[in-house]
């Protein structure tokens, strides 16, 4: 399938700080795992809410320190950006048969479902610099983790990328209500009712093109998983533009999956960069 030319600009944006050097990983703690990203199964239980929820996911496990004392935490509210130019990156995105997972635990007879994620393995490949990633999953969070300026919109996708050495390029693209969204269908039609095993269905296709915002400014930072062991080295990608779905969109998802969101963490000294051209405020 022929590349639109909107989704190779877009892409130009994941080479972040690809000359720097990579941020410092918190002492002790694993690799970022793709699989990771938006559910974990392993270790202790955890939860958005209660006892178990974000504020604590740090106590809970002494490999998931950084939930608590990291310095280069996700999500962040985006508010202050520094511009930057960007590198040249190359991508495609294959059209692919839909592996769709409801990620969950469940504790105490409560159902803290973490995420709807369809895992990807059509073998695309986004190139920067002299590394390549892979598309691993992506999945949602609602209402949206990144916050610009203090404001959530009412979902968030995140698409994990992740290199043969582990490393990971995460794009965030918000999720807005609005008109309806045909290219969400294949997904909404086949929601999992039961959860924790992936179903393979090979005569449904998405083609994650057309998930994609057709604006292609971004905001880029250093960060780490939004989900325990919270492992940091992770390079994030958010979409300046949100895309649309519909309200009855919007309410299939959450009736699976909602408040699934970890709060806004300390910026510290990090930069938000952006390709966006700066206004006023």
């Amino acid at each position: 399938m022929k590349l639109k030319p909107a989704l190779v600009c877009f892409l130009l944006v994941a080479s972040v700080s690809c000359s720097k050097e990579p941020t410092q990983q918190h002492a002790g703690t694993a690799p970022p795992k793709a699989e990771a990203v938006g559910a974990s199964h392993e270790g202790p239980h955890w939860s958005y809410q209660g006892d178990t929820g974000p504020a604590t996911w740090g106590t809970l496990s002494a490999e998931w320190s950084p939930c608590g004392d990291g310095k280069n935490q996700s999500p962040i509210d985006i508010d202050q950006t520094v511009r930057a130019d960007l590198p040249e990156m190359k991508a495609k995105f294959p059209p692919a048969s839909l592996r769709i997972i409801h990620t969950t635990h469940v504790a105490d007879g409560i159902n803290n479902g973490h995420t709807i994620q369809i895992n990807y393995t059509e073998g695309d490949v986004l190139t920067i610099g002299d590394e390549q990633f892979k598309l691993v999953q992506y999945h949602f969070h609602a209402p949206s983790e990144h916050t610009v300026k203090g404001q959530h919109h009412a979902m968030e996708m995140h698409l994990v990328h992740a290199s043969p050495a582990g490393k990971l390029a995460v794009i965030g693209v918000f999720i807005d209500e609005g008109t309806h969204n045909a290219a969400f269908d294949p997904i909404l039609s086949n929601l999992p009712a039961t959860t924790g095993s992936e179903t393979h269905i090979e005569n449904v296709m998405v083609d994650v093109n057309e998930l994609l915002p057709s604006n292609v400014e971004s905001y880029r930072y250093d960060g780490s998983l939004t989900t325990p062991p919270c492992s940091e080295g992770v390079k994030w990608i958010v979409m300046t533009t949100p895309i649309q779905t519909s309200a009855e969109q919007i309410a299939a998802f959450r009736a699976i999956m909602n408040d699934n969101n970890r709060p806004v963490q300390p910026q510290n000294a990090r930069a938000v960069e952006t390709d966006r051209i700066a206004t006023a405020p």
